[in-house]
């Protein structure tokens, strides 16, 4: 591999900024800038993720009840990824990818500085702007990774991705370990006042680096007409107004609670991602062919739904049970329970490689699996995973605490399911869509994980205790069932797929 800055004879004015003759690891200099920025910015997320629901439980935190801190946390997450979908619409019409990032930092910075302010109500406004910010940052910096390149035939462009991923996930690590050490050890919103220094450094980088970017990157696509303008700010106006007489009226009246929050975010949360499907679907510029591949695309989409439930409950249920009811403990060390979220990341940057080389040798000889098997194969791993969960819920029921081990190896199957599974819905996504969609299904894809963070949150809300053995082996059965029913229907699936494999 290249050393990290290098000289190259790119032609002046190429991909990745005027006079990019550096490159990073061999690719345009761009990539540092976004590598980077996205680093900080995952450490920034990470870290009060990880802090989130432990902070929710705790004495001396807001000492919240297990199923309220897990509707929180799992509507945070569904309305990150939801709002993902509107902040590629504010790129494509408004600002363009640049600034869109550039303000998206601003807003995820303010939000954990509100964050690290003591009171309940300045809490949760700084979780909203870091969840606005987190989803118009996120539905663009991976575009701008792209517009780095010549287009989507350049050799160097999935391993800049590669490299890019890798950025993510040390982010990822680093952030509990040190983030919540800090909220865990020393003081809650210390750690959040961290995260926002984490996100400066994100964005200083990003403004510093501009230049190293792609003009391409500062274009608005489809810029909103002056028509288009003032009917969408008269629209935003009008639902603004609406809601805040209803909530004004509901705080006057002394019936809000909690839930008069939570609920409409976690039903929209349900209902947008169908309404979107329902649109694409029955849209009718779409040819035949397009419409056969759409039929196939809502059984990855559901069974995609139905994974994302579980396996974001690593952070809040397997989490507040570590908190309780696990031997936090290593050879009689003692770590924060935060670290549990560092577990998935370093496995990741660990058997990624290992999961590519294993399907090019299966490939080679013919035998690599279908991306319908593969899957299958990740629904029925995030199944196992709770099936397993089900020995240190046992465990716990007897009065013990439960090993570590137990929790490190629940977080291994489930990271194992995701390199399954997740690469594999991106691609297909990508290779699937109608070219009248083609931008916004990455965004359509992100729908899959707010559908299944707002069914926990729901489950959450109505009382379900999603750590009892009965829920966790349900949850387990529906994940198994529906990965063999992907697997039992491959034959349809596949024909519905047409040219795609």
């Amino acid at each position: 591999m290249a050393s990290i800055l290098t000289k190259d004879s790119a032609t002046p004015g190429s991909p990745g900024g005027p006079g990019s003759q550096w490159t990073f690891f061999g690719h345009p200099f761009g990539l540092a800038t976004l590598f980077m920025t996205e680093m900080w910015e995952r450490f920034s997320y990470y870290g009060m993720r990880a802090l989130l629901p432990l902070y929710l439980v705790a004495p001396g935190g807001l000492n919240m009840d297990a199923a309220t801190a897990t509707a929180i946390y799992s509507v945070y997450l569904s309305l990150v990824y939801l709002l993902a979908l509107p902040g590629g619409w504010f790129a494509d019409r408004v600002l363009g990818p640049r600034k869109t990032v550039a303000l998206a930092g601003l807003i995820i910075m303010l939000g954990h500085l509100t964050l690290a302010l003591p009171g309940t109500g300045i809490f949760f406004a700084g979780l909203g702007l870091v969840a606005i910010g987190s989803g118009l940052l996120k539905a663009n910096i991976s575009t701008m990774v792209g517009h780095l390149y010549n287009g989507p035939n350049d050799p160097r462009r999935d391993g800049g991705f590669t490299i890019f991923y890798i950025g993510i996930n040390l982010g990822a690590f680093a952030a509990p370990l040190i983030i919540g050490t800090v909220g865990e050890k020393v003081n809650w919103h210390l750690g959040f006042g961290l995260a926002a220094l984490g996100m400066a450094l994100g964005l200083i980088l990003f403004l510093v680096g501009r230049k190293t970017l792609s003009p391409q990157s500062d274009t608005v696509p489809t810029p909103l007409t002056t028509a288009e303008r003032n009917s969408t700010l008269r629209k935003s106006a009008l639902w603004a107004i609406v809601a805040a007489v209803f909530y004004g009226i509901v705080v006057a009246t002394g019936h809000y609670t909690l839930n008069w929050l939570l609920v409409p975010i976690t039903l929209l949360g349900v209902i947008i991602p169908v309404m979107v499907l329902v649109r694409i679907k029955r849209d009718k510029d779409l040819d035949a062919n397009e419409q056969s591949k759409m039929s196939a695309y809502i059984w990855f989409f559901v069974a995609a739904a139905v994974f994302w439930m579980i396996y974001d409950q690593g952070g809040s249920t397997l989490s507040i049970f570590a908190d309780s009811s696990a031997e936090n403990s290593v050879f009689g060390w003692e770590f924060p329970v935060s670290w549990y979220q560092s577990v998935n990341p370093v496995l990741i940057m660990a058997l990624a490689p290992v999961f590519a080389w294993f399907w090019l040798a299966l490939n080679r000889r013919g035998k690599e699996p279908s991306t319908i098997v593969k899957f299958a194969s990740g629904l029925v791993l995030v199944g196992a995973s709770f099936f397993l969960f089900l020995l240190p819920l046992s465990i716990a029921e007897g009065g013990h605490k439960a090993a570590a081990l137990w929790l490190v190896a629940i977080y291994f199957v489930q990271t194992v399911g995701e390199l399954t599974l997740s690469p594999v819905g991106l691609s297909v996504t990508t290779k699937m869509a109608p070219a009248k969609y083609a931008s916004q299904m990455m965004g359509v894809w992100f729908l899959a994980v707010t559908a299944g963070d707002a069914t926990t949150g729901l489950l959450s809300i109505a009382g379900v205790g999603l750590d009892g053995k009965g829920v966790v082996a349900l949850e387990a059965t529906l994940a198994v069932v529906a990965g063999i029913a992907v697997f039992m229907y491959r034959g349809k699936v596949k024909k519905l797929m047409g040219d795609v494999h």
